[in-house]
């Protein structure tokens, strides 16, 4: 089918009508309308087009068989799942949604919160209950207002015992009271097997807000051994606080840091451009230098992109530390344009990067907002709805052409966060910040910890929409 193969988005026929949507003004456009824009995207940008043969620019040989194919999908949504190439294995990460106004929020930091992030374990000796701890306390939200706390716990939520069944629908809500509780290793701190959640009566409620994050998180500057260690918590790639990422680097500058920390651990991703600028503020010797590379499909070539190493944006100059060594930690939530500053790095042998913590998520490839206009981008997009897809369409390889792994990328420390002593985020006492402080003042040396806590994937929506890695 020709018309498959072109950028113009060709709406299908009347006759292809089986339900209906109600657009901003009223006014019913059909589920095949949306059903044919999702389709005729995925032909366009999706990184796996040639993986999947239901994406072939010959699979249709007339409209009539193209708009039984849309026919065969219930919902815009199941026709996007079908396209998808290998969903648990190689695009995990490609999604679409109904309303792209909130998406576009996200990616500028916006959206509803009440400042509070989580982990979460089971119960010792459970398979069932769980208990959360508070990973982050964002600056300036609610939760901070009312004391809460990292590494607080709790086991209950609105007077329900939290389990692994339950969990995301008791904190997906708007509003909740948590149940406080107390870890108790009955002071047997290197033996959890007799350890214990206990109840208190504290509770906390909470109630999400319209909430703008600024990713710069925090920053210090630690003595050690007569040098100065930078510290920098960095929780987006928000293109909105480049400026702030900037300032934060002009404070480590100022100080004349001679090691940096860099802390990703709850960093999801964010703008491949933003990301390009944190490696440049990390170094500066590289001006010019290839940082990253995005690859497209087969037919997009020529949108082949080198990101380069810059001393400057938007008129700005970059506060550059030209480090030889950087540290940077990590867990599992660590993904998309953080892997991309790791491994772009890691190109580079005039650079030592020591990774500290958990193995990374595993997301190399980078998506962009699709809309339902002529060109795909956002100007003219149709007014009757707000869908919009965020498809794979390119994948991020360093100077030497090595993208991250599926399984992520493995620290050179491994060290797991302890529920026993989650620490104050900064201290040179926090455990993973301290993995890293020893391994500066023993000039690399450094004692592994291990231990045994069962970590659930975490189901609770930070934000509605994964950042992931996207190009603007």
């Amino acid at each position: 089918m020709n018309t498959l193969k072109k950028l113009a988005l060709l709406f299908c026929a009347a006759s292809l009508c089986t339900a209906c949507f109600e657009d901003l003004d009223d006014t019913p456009i059909t589920s095949n309308d949306i059903k044919d824009f999702v389709y005729k995207g995925m032909n366009y940008a999706y990184l796996y087009k040639e993986n999947k043969p239901d994406l072939a620019d010959d699979r249709f040989s007339s409209d009539s068989e193209y708009s039984s194919y849309l026919n065969t999908f219930d919902s815009p949504e199941s026709l996007f799942e079908n396209l998808i190439y290998d969903r648990e294995n190689i695009d995990r990460f490609s999604w679409i949604t109904s309303d792209y106004i909130a998406l576009e929020e996200s990616f500028n930091g916006l959206r509803k919160s009440n400042g509070l992030e989580f982990d979460f374990y089971y119960q010792p000796g459970s398979t069932t209950n769980v208990f959360g701890i508070i990973r982050l306390v964002l600056n300036n939200s609610p939760a901070e207002s009312l004391g809460l706390q990292r590494g607080q716990i709790f086991n209950a939520v609105n007077g329900e015992t939290l389990t692994e069944s339950n969990l995301s629908t008791l904190l997906n809500q708007d509003s909740y009271t948590l149940h406080l509780a107390t870890y108790n290793n009955n002071n047997t701190p290197n033996d959890d097997s007799d350890d214990t959640i206990d109840t208190s009566s504290e509770t906390a409620t909470l109630s999400k807000i319209t909430f703008t994050e600024n990713p710069v998180h925090k920053t210090e500057i630690l003595e050690v051994n007569n040098q100065n260690v930078g510290y920098l918590m960095y929780n987006g790639f928000t293109a909105d606080f480049n400026t702030q990422l900037n300032n934060a680097f002009a404070t480590l500058q100022s100080n004349n840091v001679q090691n940096l920390v860099l802390d990703l651990r709850y960093n999801p991703g964010g703008s491949v451009n933003t990301a390009t600028l944190l490696g440049s503020m990390i170094t500066g010797q590289f001006t010019g230098e290839v940082f990253s590379k995005l690859i497209y499909n087969n037919d997009l070539q020529s949108n082949n992109t080198e990101y380069l190493f810059t001393d400057s944006f938007e008129g700005n100059s970059i506060n550059s530390l030209n480090l030889q060594k950087v540290y940077v930690l990590t867990t599992d939530t660590t993904a998309s344009a953080s892997e991309m500053v790791i491994n772009s790095l890691k190109a580079y042998s005039q650079i030592e990067v020591i990774q500290i913590g958990q193995q990374t998520t595993g997301k190399s490839q980078a998506s962009i907002t699709i809309y339902d206009s002529p060109d795909f981008g956002r100007s003219g997009a149709n007014p009757l709805h707000t869908y919009a897809m965020q498809p794979l369409v390119a994948k991020t390889v360093n100077k030497l052409e090595a993208s991250v792994p599926n399984e992520g990328l493995t620290p050179t420390i491994e060290l797991q966060e302890n529920p026993q002593n989650y620490g104050v985020l900064g201290d040179e006492n926090e455990p993973l910040l301290a993995a890293a402080l020893q391994h500066i003042l023993q000039n690399g040396r450094y004692a592994p910890r291990t231990n045994n806590f069962n970590k659930l994937k975490n189901k609770v929506d930070y934000q509605p929409f994964e950042n992931g890695m996207y190009i603007e």
